[in-house]
């Protein structure tokens, strides 16, 4: 296949995301084809912002089209396996969005049963691609960042066992409505921060496994804990304008411990009452070395300004409360997370017929390790994971 069209279901931030990314690889490796979102309005300004020439409010009409090989999915969580498995069924390549899916209920439904469902719901979308011959790019930014990238280079090189691995993604609190409650969002910091640090640590072991045996290592058992930092009495008596506090029944606090099958251990720390901007950070222990991956924030640029004023509306870096101080603004703050190279990664495989870096079985293994976690967080015990 020498081009590949593609098509969007969802026109909003995350797919802004996905067309600045692809825009490298237009007219060379890729078509946009046609985007849908639910309103004609949306759908036609992102049509016009990114040159594409077909906009849709259905999207079976969109995966209609012959001439659309590839469909991206930048819509809610809740959203993705309902229309990945609808892409894969038309014959459609499906990129998605992390976490690959979850369960939406109210807060009150026993964890156990939400890991049964997020796996039903995970095991549908990836017998639907396995069935219709189609391949899922999994979109986990962090296994394309360029720092990531060059750990998996180093564990290539230096060849000691990877012990140890620690990981967070934790900021002052998403602004998204959705994510207040489980019936719309499926968890909360750990489920909607933490796929990305657990997505990352996961993907390593994989990597390591298929480096030295060819399969991938894999997560054997899961501790996990959560809390509502946001409801303790002493933030309550204190107001704060520095933290989104109206979490509603998932946690805004989240830890877990996971257990690889050759015995060695990931720690993940994902929390939405972090100041100070996103933390993106991850740090492996070989046996021979270490390696300290700063995604966000990094130093390639350091800024410094008395006042938030100073730099006026120049974008410095995301969630940070202040523009005053010292600073860490990523001169491309895309390219370090990994954006581009994710979806040139997906346009590639499905070119050249194989499997991206990120894809199935990393979507799919997530989504269980996370899950597990919120049961072992409510029983208060190890959860073993069975295949």
């Amino acid at each position: 296949m020498d081009t590949v069209g593609i098509g969007f279901i969802g026109a909003g931030f995350a797919a802004d995301l996905h067309a600045h990314a692809l825009a490298p690889l237009r007219g060379v490796k890729c078509q946009l084809v046609g985007v849908c979102s639910r309103t004609r309005e949306r759908a036609e300004a992102f049509a016009r912002k990114f040159q594409i020439p077909h906009a849709y409010t259905d999207h079976r009409a969109l995966l209609d089209r012959r001439d659309i090989q590839l469909v991206t999915l930048p819509v809610v969580t809740s959203l993705h396996h309902v229309l990945a498995i609808d892409a894969a069924s038309a014959g459609k390549h499906v990129i998605v969005e992390k976490p690959l899916t979850g369960c939406f209920t109210e807060g009150s439904v026993p964890r156990r049963a939400m890991l049964k469902e997020a796996m039903a719901n995970a095991d549908a979308v990836l017998e639907a691609c396995r069935r219709n011959g189609v391949t899922l790019g999994y979109a986990e930014n962090f296994v394309y960042a360029p720092p990531v990238a060059k750990l998996r280079r180093l564990m290539q090189a230096g060849g000691g066992a990877l012990l140890d691995l620690r990981a967070e993604e934790s900021h002052s609190g998403s602004h998204a409505a959705y994510s207040r409650r489980w019936l719309t969002s499926g968890g909360g910091s750990l489920l909607r921060m933490g796929s990305h640090p657990i997505g990352a640590v996961i993907h390593l072991k994989h990597f390591e496994g298929q480096q030295r045996t060819g399969r991938p290592i894999r997560v054997k058992s899961v501790v996990g804990e959560v809390g509502q930092l946001t409801k303790v009495p002493a933030l309550q008596a204190e107001p704060t304008k520095w933290l989104v506090t109206s979490w509603e029944d998932v946690e805004d606090w989240s830890a877990a411990i996971l257990t690889f099958d050759d015995g060695t251990k990931a720690t993940v720390l994902a929390t939405d009452v972090s100041l100070g901007g996103v933390k993106n950070l991850l740090t492996a222990y070989f046996s021979n070395g270490v390696v300290q991956a700063n995604i966000n924030p990094n130093t390639t640029l350091q800024v410094y300004a008395p006042d938030a004023s100073v730099w006026r509306d120049e974008y410095i870096t995301e969630k940070v409360e202040t523009t005053a101080g010292w600073q860490f603004p990523s001169p491309d703050e895309d390219w370090m997370r990994g954006y581009p190279q994710e979806m040139a990664d997906f346009v590639d495989a499905i070119r050249e017929h194989r499997e991206p870096l990120a894809g199935a079985l990393l979507a799919r293994d997530t989504v269980e390790a996370i899950y597990a976690a919120y049961v072992s967080a409510e029983e208060g015990r190890r959860i073993e994971l069975t295949r």
